[in-house]
């Protein structure tokens, strides 16, 4: 598969850093060509350590840092050097790491990332991105938390990033890519969302990519129209979390995502749901590892590259 490096916030999310060393331990066990770097308190990572068998110790490196970010705190806590969460994301940005992974707080991870990473050129606000298991197929729903307020152009350029994803990591050669709003006929919505349908139905989209209009907020569970369904931040997060609690009170296990990659910066970067388990941890570690060896972000990068002022 490839060696994979992944830089872990050891104190991002509401339980850590318990359930982050489990979801840790747990990601070694299953993935031989996987390497963590720890950021956090020495003592929590030497945890890590000493639990794996003595051949796999190798595998595990460690950056002390102890500051955390929490939940309630500003954004702009995560730009302090002794946070985890901009230990982790400069790991990455030295070369140290091919990705990160944090549970902590979405906006000060966002905050972290566009300062040591950069986004990518024209790319104001990113998304971040879930693939939500539907009736027809896996759909791409972003934005589901990074930017909770969008305008217009915020939401065509995460159509744009949206669509460009789901051609890289899902392997959708054509995906149909929709606009989330409160009816299917165009000039429904606010006048974010009728600005927005009224570009992209004039524009082309990354690769094959097409529009194929407004949609409403049962496709996501469905995926009969559309393959990407792209929001702002704020509506999206809810009606995430929303389909999580309709898989509870179905009575079955949670099949929602509850790990998103962070689009549009320079780098690769996995956001685990901040109450998440330590099975949601392996598998936002094993999504970064699967992106980096993907190559996403410098794939997805191309394809945006060429569309023009439209989208940015």
């Amino acid at each position: 598969m490839g060696t994979a490096r992944i830089a872990v916030d050891l104190l991002g999310g509401d339980d850590a850093p318990a359930v982050v060393v489990d979801g840790a331990l747990r990601a070694c066990g299953a993935d031989p060509d996987l390497q963590l770097l720890l950021v956090g308190p020495e003592e929590v990572a030497d945890g890590v350590i000493l639990a794996l068998p003595a051949a796999d110790r190798d595998r595990v490196a460690v950056r002390p840092a102890a500051g955390a970010v929490g939940m309630a705190d500003p954004p702009v806590t995560g730009v302090r050097v002794d946070t985890t969460v901009r230990a982790a994301v400069a790991a990455v940005a030295a070369g140290h790491a091919d990705a990160v992974v944090s549970a902590g707080a979405t906006g000060a991870t966002v905050t972290a990332t566009v300062l040591e990473l950069g986004r990518m050129p024209g790319i104001r606000r990113p998304p971040l991105a879930a693939t939500v298991p539907a009736l027809a197929g896996p759909v791409v729903l972003l934005d589901v938390g990074a930017a909770v307020e969008a305008n217009a152009a915020t939401l065509t350029s995460h159509a744009a990033v949206g669509a460009a994803y789901a051609q890289v990591v899902t392997g959708l050669t054509a995906p149909r890519v929709g606009l989330l709003s409160v009816g299917t006929e165009h000039g429904k919505g606010d006048r974010a969302r009728r600005g927005a349908d009224a570009v992209l139905a004039a524009r082309p989209l990354p690769g094959t990519a097409r529009y194929v209009g407004l949609v409403e907020g049962y496709e996501p569970s469905l995926g009969s129209r559309a393959d990407v369904v792209v929001t702002d931040g704020f509506t999206g997060n809810v009606l995430l979390k929303g389909i999580e609690g309709a898989y509870a009170l179905a009575g079955g296990s949670s099949a929602a995502p509850r790990a998103g990659a962070l689009l549009g910066v320079n780098g690769t970067v996995v956001v685990c749901h901040g109450a998440g388990d330590a099975a949601d941890l392996a598998a936002g570690i094993r999504l970064a590892a699967h992106l980096h060896r993907a190559r996403a972000a410098s794939r997805l990068a191309a394809l945006v590259a060429d569309l023009g002022e439209v989208f940015r």
